[in-house]
């Protein structure tokens, strides 16, 4: 990257006053990138640095009768993006987190949100287990909400089939399940 002298910056800001749009263009590009990047530093916010940079050349094409050619533009426009980004940071009123009112959860507790989520994965992955119409007994009646006469229907069956599928697929998921059943307890006290 070229050094750049205050000459340079001098005969450029000279074309500048007079409308030279491809001098604009050269200075700018030239000097963007290091104000924004240095303003994004300050700031942590590379968009807030953004709004700084264009305020910063907004002042310099403001001042440009003002400007002295003893030194580059570049250290103008530090010191003008320097007190642009503390005059934001002044701005930025601390707040006390105390008086910040936390948003509802919709899981009033993330840890049994997880724990909920974990039991119905094991619970599913034991019903999937089960026997074909056991398992179809049981999503239909505990799932779905059928009754027995409609879980029958569903299953072409009779009703005294599904009691039946109901009633050993039960106790399969007992079993399967009875380590689950010892786990629960554990986290509960």
């Amino acid at each position: 990257m070229k050094t750049l002298k205050s000459t340079d910056d001098a005969l450029l800001l000279a074309k500048i006053k007079e409308g030279d749009t491809v001098s604009t263009r050269i200075l700018v590009d030239q000097n963007l990138n290091i104000i924004v990047n240095y303003g994004a530093r300050m700031l942590g916010d590379r968009s807030e640095a953004e709004d700084i940079a264009q305020e910063a050349f907004l002042r310099l094409w403001q001042n440009l009768d003002k400007w002295r050619a003893d030194a580059p533009v570049i250290h103008w426009l530090q010191r003008v993006t320097y007190n642009l980004c503390i005059d934001r940071l002044r701005k930025k009123k601390l707040v006390n987190i105390d008086n910040i009112i936390e948003p509802e959860d919709p899981f009033e507790n993330p840890a049994e949100s997880l724990y909920q989520s974990q039991l119905s994965i094991k619970i599913n992955a034991a019903i999937q287990a089960l026997p074909e119409r056991q398992r179809a007994a049981i999503i239909l009646s505990h799932q779905q909400g059928f009754s027995n006469i409609e879980s029958a229907q569903a299953m072409d069956i009779s009703v005294e089939a599904v009691e039946s599928l109901l009633s050993r697929g039960r106790r399969q998921l007992r079993i399967l399940l009875d380590g689950l059943k010892q786990e629960i307890k554990e986290t509960t006290h």
